[in-house]
């Protein structure tokens, strides 16, 4: 833990030094470049970004020696950064965000990588003012307040002149044992299929995302997130300490054309597929793995170094 210490205390610093320098720049951009050309901001940002992010990269990557396996047909895997994509995922640890970010990395994409988040994100120095120069989508968990920043962080995103990730976690908190026994008293007394590895998702945000993104964004990625039974949870504060461990992620490619029309249908789609992701988390448990589905070593890329 000294030794750890001794190492992360200079590259936080370093991080949060070069942030500074990174959202100073990015604001600049805003007021010069921005006005003239939306387009030119953003591929000038993306690359500006993935310097930063890419220390984050590395904290993962080099650092814990967090291993990521990805598991996806090979339409798929051929296909990730390559175009525009809607992705819902599990949200089982502290630092879901950042195995989208590896993944992210790995397909070209990091620094076109947005999500919906919480607001007090915002406010974080350094990351949360880099994410907001990025375009994410800030929610207060306020529908009334929700439903307009939602619309114009859509309507911001036609155009984009790069393929990107919009990545929405809709549990809309964490997995925990305390939350998921609340969901399964209200699942019991609603008459709902009674879930052991996710929480009951809440649809609004989806199917605004649905409704308003579909004619700019071909495809959703379903993406599963599992820990190894033999592997321990990985967390912020073990990558911290350069722990290392295994995620096991599943990608399945949907096209948006095959959703349903109507905000209920899109509303149920989304509550189908939280049942049979549950039951697909329930045989990893067993088998330790996705099935017979094409695992892919994505490896650690020497850029982040």
């Amino acid at each position: 833990m000294a030794i750890a210490a001794v190492v992360i205390l200079p590259i936080g610093l370093m991080f949060l030094l070069s942030g500074l320098i990174v959202n100073l720049l990015q604001a600049i951009l805003l007021v010069l470049v921005r006005p003239l050309s939306k387009n030119a901001y953003r591929r000038i940002n993306k690359q500006l970004i993935e310097l930063l992010w890419l220390e984050l990269i590395w904290l993962f990557d080099w650092w814990a020696n967090i291993k990521v396996e990805l598991f996806a047909d090979e339409e798929t895997f051929a296909m990730l950064g390559k175009e525009p994509a809607l992705l819902i995922c599990n949200h089982r640890s502290d630092i879901d965000w950042l195995v989208g970010w590896v993944l992210a990395q790995r397909a070209g994409c990091l620094g076109s990588s947005l999500a919906m988040i919480k607001k007090s994100s915002l406010f974080l120095p350094v990351i949360g003012w880099s994410m907001w120069f990025s375009g994410f989508i800030f929610l207060e968990r306020n529908w009334a307040k929700d439903e307009n920043t939602m619309k114009s962080g859509f309507e911001a995103l036609n155009g984009f002149p790069i393929p990107f990730w919009l990545a929405l976690f809709v549990e809309g908190t964490r997995f925990t044992q305390a939350k998921l026994l609340a969901a399964q008293e209200y699942a019991a007394s609603a008459g709902l299929p009674v879930p052991r590895n996710v929480l009951i998702p809440r649809t609004k945000g989806f199917v605004a995302a649905v409704t308003h993104l579909r004619t700019n964004v071909p495809v959703l990625y379903n993406t599963t997130v599992a820990i190894p039974k033999n592997e321990p949870r990985p967390t912020l504060l073990r990558m911290i300490r350069g722990r290392s461990s295994v995620v096991h992620v599943h990608i399945e490619r949907v096209l948006m054309e095959e959703l349903p029309e109507t905000s209920s249908g899109i509303a149920q789609w989304c509550k189908d597929v939280f049942v049979t992701k549950d039951a697909f988390l329930e045989r990893h448990l067993v088998t330790n793995t996705f099935g017979d589905h094409i695992r892919h070593d994505i490896g650690r890329p020497k850029r982040s170094l």
